[in-house]
């Protein structure tokens, strides 16, 4: 029942603009299934769907790996045209970007989705990239520079 479930709003998202977890829920009562919020929250979660803007300038639910897929060539471009160096201190990498990048490229780092990451703070050219543990500073930092090899 839940793959069949779960494979129904696969189908549904990519058929449908669906922007509400209640829009979801409808669709899928349209289909036979009787579910709870609880259980179409977690269907999203295990599914992991995000929201991404629509055509119709609200938001829809997409697969996001799929998402990523589409995204990942423009980030990693602009990761790699703007990055000019990085160093590090304790749990921060900083890294250094051409003038009026700091923002583009802080994006880029948070759509890698790094899970050593917290997160980043970005001004015009510098970005402050917090670390949870010192001892992922190297681990980070070399996916960075594969990424920038690639």
């Amino acid at each position: 029942m839940k793959e069949q479930r779960q494979s129904t709003i696969l189908g549904l998202i990519q058929n449908q603009e669906i922007e509400t977890q209640e829009d979801l829920a409808t669709a899928l009562e349209e289909q036979g299934f009787s579910v709870t919020q609880a259980t179409v929250s977690r269907d999203i979660r295990e599914l992991k769907l995000t929201k991404v803007a629509s055509k119709n300038g609200g938001q829809k639910y997409v697969v996001l790996s799929n998402y990523e897929q589409q995204v990942s060539e423009k980030v990693i471009r602009v990761f790699k045209d703007a990055f000019v160096g990085m160093d590090f201190a304790g749990n921060m990498i900083v890294i250094r970007t051409l003038i009026g990048m700091g923002n583009a490229v802080a994006s880029a780092i948070d759509a890698f989705h790094l899970e050593e990451i917290v997160g980043t703070l970005a001004g015009d050219d510098t970005i402050f990239c917090l670390v949870r543990h010192p001892e992922h500073i190297k681990t980070v930092m070399n996916k960075f520079k594969d990424i920038l090899s690639s």
